[in-house]
């Protein structure tokens, strides 16, 4: 070997030597960086010891064990350590946002890092928000949340085990957080927010507020304090029994459709002077597989209407009567969907969610049509009327939800789709509406009112249409 280099020409002498001189350089530099890693993993694991000790499987088995706390209690659960000061090493932080740096930019990742998030709300939706938005950069984040870990919400939780049942939600997710990003500052309140309160719990002029809160009174109290304030706020609509990924959404509040908790909350807040100016995460599905639960409440409630009585509550207020199954994997997708917007967002990174279906204009006209047909009517019968029972955003349901898209009840066409009455004696209402084609809808505004419709259209088309309309009103009780 030593003769064949000694004879070789001086070129491929001088080759062999470069080569040798260049791996010998790569394995030093392997070696080096080789070592960095490991002791960069070291000094990891001794920071997440500090913050993970035998005392807190301790705490946490007690608290399991309890059945229940007072809010006393409560905010006094959080282990000795939760608030003491973790040292880290800068270095490791970055590498830990390496990945967020890469897509977001080292100036985008900044802003995150002095940013400051609450998040209303630590269940479902809520604790997946939050923890993608602390992943991702967020450098302070407050958490709010008045109640407890159940053994029954783990399978929705981004961050509760079995040793966090009985404790609050709050104070659970900051524990967590310690060992996932230690240098984030987490503000953990276990108290429920009300009118009175917001001020104080929305207080430190958050760069963002993110509404995961089921109940619709505390919903409303919330977005009005942030619409009045210039407040920053995404709101999380029903995740309740619906399961198709491809129609979870991102929207302002007054393009909702198909989502029963956007509709109450889009209606009360126009009471309150709100329109528009507030983004929500929601789904398009309908629910019409849906099927109330049981309650174990139900002995103690007291029953307002027959709905209730039949355990057909409404959704928004969460009665004691009924509610709606939720699957876990969905309110993982709203809670994710609203901390990317909201991380894009503060970073600087353009945000532009898809309009809905995009047919905005369609609905105007369709609603404009149908207030003039209702003004005709109500003239002939010597009457005034300024205004019809259904907005645009309710003929965008009739059209897409109802009748599945905008398909005449009779001939299942779409050419040149109107809207009228179905029984002319009966009011204008979500239930006594229909699509029909253009020349349909004459025919059927030339019938003599209380006509007999299964003899005009037959007892297959009546069914099919009515079957629509019993089925609205069945999804109606659930809201």
């Amino acid at each position: 070997m030593s003769t064949a280099f000694n004879n070789a020409p001086q070129s491929t002498k001088l080759v062999v030597v470069a080569a040798a001189a260049s791996v010998a350089t790569a394995a030093i530099l392997l070696g080096y960086q080789g070592s960095q890693r490991k002791q960069r993993t070291r000094n990891l694991k001794n920071d997440l010891k500090r913050s993970a000790t035998a005392g807190d499987i301790k705490a946490q088995a007690q608290a399991a064990n309890s059945q229940s706390i007072s809010l006393a209690q409560a905010t006094a659960a959080a282990p000795p350590h939760i608030d003491e000061k973790i040292e880290f090493d800068e270095e490791l932080v970055l590498e830990q946002l390496a990945r967020n740096i890469a897509f977001l930019g080292e100036e985008g990742v900044q802003k995150l890092r002095n940013s400051f998030v609450v998040v209303v709300g630590a269940g479902g939706i809520g604790s997946w928000a939050a923890s993608m938005l602390i992943k991702s950069g967020v450098g302070k984040i407050r958490i709010i949340d008045f109640d407890q870990i159940t053994l029954s919400g783990l399978n929705q939780h981004a961050t509760a085990t079995r040793n966090d049942v009985g404790t609050p939600k709050a104070i659970a997710m900051k524990k967590a957080f310690r060992t996932i990003a230690p240098w984030v500052h987490v503000d953990a309140k276990v108290e429920r927010l009300q009118e009175d309160s917001a001020a104080f719990l929305l207080s430190g002029n958050p760069d963002y507020v993110v509404d995961c809160i089921g109940d619709l009174s505390s919903k409303l109290d919330l977005l009005k304090y942030c619409f009045d304030n210039k407040i920053p706020v995404m709101s999380s609509m029903g995740a309740g029994a619906k399961a198709d990924p491809s129609r979870v959404q991102i929207s302002d509040i007054s393009e909702t459709f198909e989502d029963p908790l956007a509709r109450a909350v889009r209606r009360r807040l126009k009471k309150l002077g709100v329109d528009t100016g507030i983004d929500v995460v929601f789904s398009s599905e309908k629910p019409y597989q849906a099927k109330p639960q049981p309650n174990s409440n139900n002995s103690t409630s007291q029953h307002h209407n027959d709905d209730e009585k039949n355990g057909y509550s409404p959704l928004p207020n969460f009665p004691s009567g009924s509610a709606l199954p939720v699957f876990g994997p969905l309110p993982a997708m709203f809670g994710m969907s609203m901390a990317t917007f909201i991380t894009c967002k503060i970073a600087g990174w353009a945000m532009d969610p898809l309009p809905n279906k995009n047919r905005t204009e369609l609905y105007q006209r369709l609603h404009r049509d149908l207030k003039i047909q209702e003004e005709e009517l109500a003239e002939r019968q010597g009457k005034t009327i300024t205004d019809i029972p259904l907005d645009r955003r309710d003929v965008g349901y009739v059209i897409e939800e109802i009748f599945r898209g905008g398909q005449s009840g009779l001939s299942q066409s779409m050419d040149r789709i109107a809207l009228c009455r179905w029984k002319r004696d009966e009011p204008l209402s979500l239930t006594n509406v229909v699509v029909l084609t253009q020349r349909e809808m004459e025919r059927h505004l030339a019938l003599p009112v209380g006509a007999d419709l299964e003899k005009v259209y037959g007892k297959e088309a009546v069914a099919f249409i009515e079957g629509l309309f019993r089925e609205e009103e069945q999804i109606c009780r659930l809201r």
